[in-house]
């Protein structure tokens, strides 16, 4: 299945609903920055998570940040997601590794660690971004997104997000977000079926190992509540933004003195992008051009 995103809502619109298929970004991720098994699964749920909460916001060039810093061998997760359908990421120690948990999974929560925060941002395209922290609730992503949504932004949501990685890499990855509305929160008895639905889950991943669509995932859990799916299915990928003209421009930023002791000593310079693990090079002549276009702009 290509790695899609679709929405629908229920209950009159009092429940909204997204799922997304991550797959084949995810393997591209894993791949860039030759990661682990657990920082595969760390990042890949990440990156669908920040599709998830992108999905609700309206401009164009809206885009979600989310960074996750504990205190386990991971080190930091920091990945940015589009309204676009692209999402970037990396983790900071991509081949820390651990042994699986207590229920033979792969400990992401030990990898991340179990006390830290969880940073979001959300960018309209104008103005000052939002932005808000929340402590770590288990490292695991998925309950550290949710008490987020709780806390920051008032709103009961369930999210399941699940990787499968085995040898072959990743053959699974996604997650589903359901929101329920201010006009639906204050039935109870809905909340609590939702919840209990969603707790019955065995996992997102083994549904969509078995074959299970994300319209059918969402029959599954909304069927009886007036499920309405959209027609509408957008395309999702890893993509990063970074250029060798963007690399110059920092490059040049430098200044000259910089840029002359990088050509004496190394005759050229190096740089590697942390979102997308591409690895640009400028040669003497490229610095020298930089070089030129620096006196020629303090000349005026």
């Amino acid at each position: 299945m290509a790695d899609q995103l679709i929405r629908a809502a229920a209950a009159e619109g009092g429940i909204r609903a997204v799922g997304v298929v991550s797959t084949r970004l995810t393997e591209e991720a894993r791949q860039r920055h030759k990661l682990s098994y657990v920082a595969t699964a760390a990042l890949g749920r990440t990156m669908t998570a920040g599709l998830l909460l992108v999905s609700s916001m309206k401009r164009a060039e809206s885009r979600v940040n989310i960074r996750v810093k504990g205190n386990g061998p991971l080190g930091g997760i920091l990945i940015d997601a589009g309204l676009d359908g692209t999402v970037r990421g990396y983790v900071d120690n991509p081949d820390a590794e651990l042994p699986p948990n207590a229920k033979g999974k792969l400990d992401v929560g030990g990898a991340v660690g179990h006390e830290g925060y969880l940073y979001v941002v959300r960018d309209v395209g104008y103005g000052y971004p939002y932005s808000s922290t929340v402590e770590l609730v288990s490292g695991e992503i998925g309950d550290d997104i949710s008490h987020y949504l709780v806390r920051s932004e008032q709103t009961p949501s369930a999210l399941v997000l699940g990787v499968f990685v085995g040898a072959q890499g990743v053959t699974a990855a996604g997650g589903v977000l359901i929101q329920v509305m201010p006009k639906a929160a204050e039935d109870e008895a809905l909340v609590r079926t939702l919840e209990s639905r969603v707790a019955e889950l065995s996992g997102f991943t083994p549904l969509l190992r078995a074959g299970k669509t994300l319209p059918e995932i969402f029959e599954h859990l909304l069927g009886d509540m007036g499920l309405t799916i959209f027609p509408e299915t957008q395309m999702l990928q890893f993509s990063c933004g970074c250029t060798f003209d963007r690399m110059l421009g920092a490059l040049k930023l430098l200044g000259e003195d910089e840029l002359r002791d990088m050509i004496e000593k190394d005759d050229g310079a190096e740089a590697t992008c942390h979102f997308c693990n591409e690895v640009y090079h400028a040669d003497s002549n490229d610095l020298e051009q930089l070089i030129v276009e620096l006196r020629s702009e303090m000349n005026g």
